[in-house]
């Protein structure tokens, strides 16, 4: 009698975002000293001459992976090494050199989707952050107090009445990881956001990402925080100098990465 094959070996992966050879380069112009003005820029381009003092720049070189749902994905990697660009890309926001990102839903970029205006209140930004999201207004209504309670701004006062520009860049930073985090998403980014805030609402924030996770999406997380990095994720990309160094399990990939860092 055959054997019956367990639902582990035959659940289908899924996946979610497939980098295919991915190049990025950001090209800067006017760098010349004393050429960069706005109107030696226009003059340039109303004589249709060249620009001067192009520079470029190859943020993310030949990167492939692919992301699967219900993964949680860590980038590490030095200062310029192209984790947020690698983001951006696959939010859809850079476009490729050559290569291409290739996604299943909306990837959602937290402080892209849920845009903040300082001359607002928090309580208006986060109904505006939900319906940027997709969200309807009764579904942000029905949030609204758990996004706020999230967020802890209100913990020293009632600061969801001020005024954005009134906010620390802390608290600015938890708002709208709250806001972000309030919708199931299919693909997540998340940009540094665990490294705001104390440590209680770094486990929060861990908790929330483990939530989204079990309900189907993925998760990417870009952060200098080791220690967040193996709460979080299950799985490490490893870039340098926009090249993919490694990827692998969190605590294979971080160990390679401490040794020779010395991080």
């Amino acid at each position: 009698m055959d054997s019956v094959p367990s639902t582990t070996a035959t659940q289908e992966r899924i996946p979610t975002v497939i980098a295919d050879e991915l190049h990025i380069v950001y090209r800067v112009y006017g760098t010349g000293a004393g050429k960069g003005s706005a109107t030696a820029a226009l003059n340039r381009i109303i004589r249709r001459r060249p620009s001067v003092g192009m520079r470029e720049v190859h943020a993310v070189k030949g990167v492939s992976f692919t992301a699967y749902r219900g993964e949680s994905i860590g980038l590490i990697g030095s200062n310029g090494s192209g984790k947020s660009t690698l983001l951006k890309a696959v939010a859809g926001l850079l476009p490729a050199e050559r290569g291409k990102v290739y996604t299943h839903g909306q990837p959602s970029l937290l402080g892209v989707n849920a845009a903040l205006m300082n001359d607002l209140t928090g309580e208006k930004n986060v109904i505006l952050g939900g319906l940027a999201m997709g969200m309807s207004r009764e579904q942000v209504r029905a949030r609204y107090d758990d996004i706020v309670d999230f967020s802890g701004i209100n913990e020293k006062g009632d600061f969801i009445s001020l005024p954005m520009r009134t906010y620390s860049s802390g608290m600015a930073a938890r708002l709208r990881f709250s806001i972000a985090a309030a919708k199931d998403h299919d693909v997540l980014l998340i940009d540094e956001a665990l490294a705001t805030g104390d440590r209680a609402f770094q486990k929060r924030s861990e908790a929330r990402i483990r939530e989204l996770r079990k309900e189907a999406g993925t998760v990417f997380l870009v952060s200098h925080n080791n220690n967040s990095i193996r709460d979080t994720c299950d799985r490490v990309l490893w870039l340098e100098r926009g090249e993919l160094l490694m990827d692998g399990p969190t605590d294979e990939v971080i160990k390679a990465y401490e040794k020779e860092t010395g991080k």
